[in-house]
């Protein structure tokens, strides 16, 4: 078979479903039934394979606009979120809920708000006038969040954080256990005089909290109070905790572990362990949160961490989107939490000898 490339203009037309019906020598209805998924039963295997021959040798895509319109679809999905579109910390998501939404043939449309309530009901209004099949809200840090208006217009699904009024399902972080696994990483390791450094007034401040008093109690521990320091959540806050904790501490009264906030935190502690001339890890461990790319590998020493789920959210979030759209029904008003698996470098070791 000789494919016949046309010209308009002086550039390559491109091929249409009637042009691979005449390659195929088939009609253009058969050739509707296997790129619109109803081949099956309507045609045999072989008809099949050669649409798809003649589609290949003419370098033939379903228009995926009319095809959307045909199913009242635009393959279209939204997704508004705060900031983390301009924030170097969470891009992650973004990929996961991109590579997953291409996967289905899905696009995603992004518009960030700022945080403006104003903005995000404007967002929302505006994606739904385009007919997205759906839009995913998406946070920056877990957060109760208010649900923009419009946004129970359409299928919707909230990731990395909880919606205000519990109306709409959501894709967040197991932070309780990732705080269990990030003070079990020491305590395995041998330690038994463990603190915990940064936090802001949030909802994974707390939650990571209450796994690393989870963990201590596993060994017949209880964290001591003044061990427990809320300093924030950026290297300065990791810094003025180490010291508070470390400078001028006699060696058998001070903390051998560290679990901090984030990765900036532990930056921090390990910027102060330097200045105090203490070895990380023979004489200090210390554990970071988030796995924040760029950073935590490149500390010195490497930074052990437990690693915030951000690609995997964007994914869930997704395909709970397109199970909602696939089925015509709304997805269960539930919230999924996501492993925060533990990444393992240098900055952890034995405790050391009393």
């Amino acid at each position: 078979m000789g494919g016949v490339e046309k010209t308009r203009g002086g550039g390559a037309e491109r091929a249409t479903s009637r042009d691979v019906a005449r390659l195929a020598g088939v009609s253009h209805t058969a050739v509707s039934f296997v790129f619109n998924g109803r081949a099956q039963g309507n045609l045999s295997a072989e008809t099949q394979e050669k649409i798809r021959k003649a589609a290949e040798q003419l370098g033939y895509r379903p228009n995926a606009v009319a095809r959307g319109l045909r199913r009242s679809r635009t393959a279209v999905i939204g997704l508004v979120t705060d900031e983390i579109a301009t924030s170097p910390f969470a891009g992650r998501l973004l990929r996961g809920a991109m590579d997953m939404a291409w996967s289905s043939e899905h696009l995603v449309l992004t518009v960030d708000s700022g945080q403006d309530p104003v903005a995000e009901d404007a967002a929302v209004a505006e994606l739904l006038d385009r007919r997205v099949d759906g839009i995913i809200y998406a946070a920056l840090s877990l957060r109760r969040a208010r649900v923009p208006e419009g946004l129970h217009r359409t299928f919707a699904v909230f990731a990395n954080c909880l919606p205000e009024d519990g109306s709409l399902p959501a894709v967040i972080p197991a932070e309780r256990a990732g705080g269990r696994s990030a003070a079990r990483v020491l305590l395995d390791a041998g330690h038994r005089r463990v603190a915990l450094v940064g936090g802001l007034d949030d909802i994974a401040t707390a939650e990571r909290l209450r796994g690393f008093r989870d963990a201590l109690r596993t060994v017949g521990l209880t964290a001591e109070k003044d061990w427990i320091l809320r300093t924030g959540g950026e290297i300065s806050a990791g810094y003025e905790g180490a010291l508070r904790l470390l400078d001028g501490v006699p060696a058998d009264r001070r903390p051998t572990g560290i679990v901090c906030y984030n990765d900036r935190v532990a930056a921090g502690v390990l910027h102060a362990a330097a200045r105090l001339g203490l070895d990380v890890p023979a004489e200090l461990s210390v554990v970071g949160y988030d796995d924040q790319e760029h950073m935590a590998a490149f500390l010195s020493p490497p930074l052990t961490t437990v690693a915030l789920p951000h690609r995997a959210m964007g994914e869930t979030a997704v395909r709970l989107l397109l199970d909602a759209i696939d089925s015509g029904t709304a997805p269960p008003v539930t919230t999924r939490r996501l492993e925060c698996p533990v990444v393992t470098r240098g900055s952890v070791g034995p405790a050391p000898s009393p």
